[in-house]
This record gives structure tokens, sequence and C-alpha cells, in this order.
């Protein structure tokens, strides 16, 4: 049996420590600035994420980019030569060409190397969602689990996965070409916070508006009321947050004191996605447990 490791991009939001312990390879996607263009492989790497945040609460527009695919085939190619096969969970291909882009250069490389099994899995999620699937995939992995179950598993549980999110102001999803600046400047005003979710799809759906930060954080965290009420609720989340870590740890200790949830990872959210939030977004996600 070959071994196999587990690879993803970006948007996971899984920290680098993290990444360099359990040997996940990454792939990432770009965002320009000011017609710079950043990412973690590029020699002028990536603007600090408190200061990028910064930048665009000022209103600095950031544009971003599908990860590369002459990088993706270098990735997958260094794992061939080494004699290992790769899991590759990606962004939602709903939302970004990231998914076919990693698709096209596996299969590209599995021709020049056929003893090589690389698997791409459309996580229809990104941010924790992906951050969560990932993260079980590893431990799979290091229990000793092989390919094809490691494989299978998280193609199921992407059904399984659910993200939500809320911002704190209308404005970044006018800046992010989301929404017409009429409709963000009168919900500003009036102190709306939408509150949406990503469908079985992988698009952006509306969800709810409320008015106030604290309703907001109460609504992200009452999706796992229904969960609870049939039995199949997680033993962890993951939280991700634009510049707003204390919300954002708020929310969690709403989330341990409803449901008993301890195991919380905390992150920020990638300039990829934050480029299109703005400062303040909290996303809330989660696997929901199969059914006993």
């Amino acid at each position: 049996m070959r071994p196999f490791i587990v690879s993803t991009d970006s948007t996971a939001d899984i920290p680098e420590d993290y990444l360099k312990e359990h040997g996940v390879q990454l792939h990432p996607l770009h965002y320009i600035v000011d017609g710079v263009e950043y990412g973690a492989e590029l020699p002028g790497g990536e603007i600090p994420i408190v200061k990028f945040y910064e930048m665009i609460e000022a209103g600095t527009i950031a544009t971003t980019n599908a990860t590369n695919m002459g990088y993706d085939i270098e990735l997958f190619e260094k794992a061939a030569k080494e004699g290992v096969d790769v899991l590759h969970i990606s962004f939602a291909a709903y939302m970004s060409a990231s998914y076919n882009n990693a698709k096209v250069a596996a299969d590209q490389v599995m021709e020049e190397h056929p003893e090589c099994r690389i698997v791409v899995i459309d996580s229809k999620k990104g941010s924790g969602g992906t951050n969560l699937l990932v993260r079980k995939a590893v431990e799979m992995k290091e229990a000793g689990k092989d390919f094809d179950e490691t494989a299978k598993w998280v193609e199921e549980a992407v059904k399984r996965t659910q993200v939500y999110f809320s911002v704190p102001s209308l404005m970044s999803l006018f800046r992010g070409g989301r929404l017409k600046k009429s409709a963000a400047i009168l919900g500003t005003i009036l102190k709306i916070q939408p509150t949406l979710y990503i469908d079985e799809k992988g698009a952006l759906t509306l969800l709810n508006k409320v008015r106030g930060r604290r309703a907001a954080m109460d609504f992200l965290c009452e999706t796992l009321r229904p969960l609870m009420e049939r039995g199949t609720l997680p033993d962890e989340i993951a939280i991700e947050h634009g510049n707003c870590l204390e919300d954002a740890e708020f929310l969690g200790a709403m989330a341990e004191d409803r449901f008993g949830i301890e195991k919380i990872h905390y992150n920020f959210l990638c300039p990829t996605l934050g480029s299109h939030t703005g400062q303040g977004i909290l996303t809330f996600s989660f696997i929901e447990k199969e059914k006993s």
C-alpha cells in the first residue's frame, strides 16, 4: 500500500504550524492589492493578515485569483516523484476555478506518472468547512486508514458539512461586488447584519437578516440546535474571523455553553475570501455527525 498525503488550498484557513506538523501540502490562491500580486509561494509573500484587514477596512480594493495550475502541477509532481499518492480537498468549484485547475493538473501528472494516484475532491465549501474536512482526513491517515477509505469518508462528509457566516456591514459586500450600493447604505443605516450559508452546490445563499452583532452571533450559534435535537451534534467546530478574535471567542463560548462543544478551531479568514467580505466577518462551520 502506497503512502499518501493530504493537500488543500489556502481558503481552508489552516495554520502554517499545523500544515508543517502533519505534512499537508498547500496550494495557495493569490490576491492583488494596488497592482501587486501576493501569495504564499511568491517572492513577496503575503501582506500581514491584520494589516490586510485594516487596509480593506480603509477602502482598499483587493482582487483575487484561483490557484496557479502550473504550481499545482509542480506540487503534485513533487509528491509523485517522492512515491506518495495525494488526496486533495479543494475550495468550492462553484466559487472558484481552483478545483478545475487541480483536476487538470492531477490528470496531467498521473498521465506522466501512472503509478501515482491523485484524487481531487470538491469540498463545495471554503474556510472552516474545508478546514474540518482536511483535519479529519489527516486524522484518519495518521490513524492508519488507507487512501480509499479516507477519500470515501471525505466525499460523503461533504454532504454533512455546513458553513454559515455573518458580516457586520453590508458595505463590505458592496465593495466585494456582491450587493448594490443603495441597498448596502440602507442596510448599514439600519444596522442590518446578513447571515449567509454555503449551500449544497457551493453557492452563497442569504439565510437571514438581523439587527445588531449579538443577534447575528446568536443566530449563527443556533444553527447547531437542530443537530442537538436529532442527536448528530459535532464534537468540534471551526470559527474564522476577519480580524475580530474577541467576537470569534465570544461566539465559541456561546457554542460551548449551549451545546457543550469544547474543541473549537479559531483562524483568520484568508485574504482571498476576506477581500470580498471585509473586516469583522465571522464564519461558523461544522460537520454533522452521522446518525447512529
